[in-house]
């Protein structure tokens, strides 16, 4: 049986990549057309790099897989994300 995390899983890992919390952007399924904080995706960690999924439709969002040195996002399955970055 899988079992998955929340979102907030994908911290330390899109953290390394993004100057922002990713966790608290809002992103948009490509497949069902809901919005919610990626934090709030159901996160599987038993394929080879973490797997997010849309916690509306099951749908995947999100892929990120790391090696030394490189990180790989996979996010044909968002619409978009929208990043809350500070003001200057």
């Amino acid at each position: 049986m899988n079992t998955h995390l929340d979102g907030n899983m994908l911290a330390g890992a899109l953290g390394e990549v993004f100057a922002v919390d990713v966790t608290t952007a809002v992103g948009q399924c490509a497949s069902c057309g809901s919005s919610q904080a990626l934090g709030q995706a159901m996160v599987y960690t038993d394929a080879p790099g973490l797997v997010a999924r849309c916690p509306n439709c099951g749908e995947v969002v999100l892929r990120v897989n790391q090696a030394p040195g490189r990180t790989w996002l996979d996010m044909r399955g968002l619409r978009y994300l929208e990043l809350h970055v500070p003001a200057e």
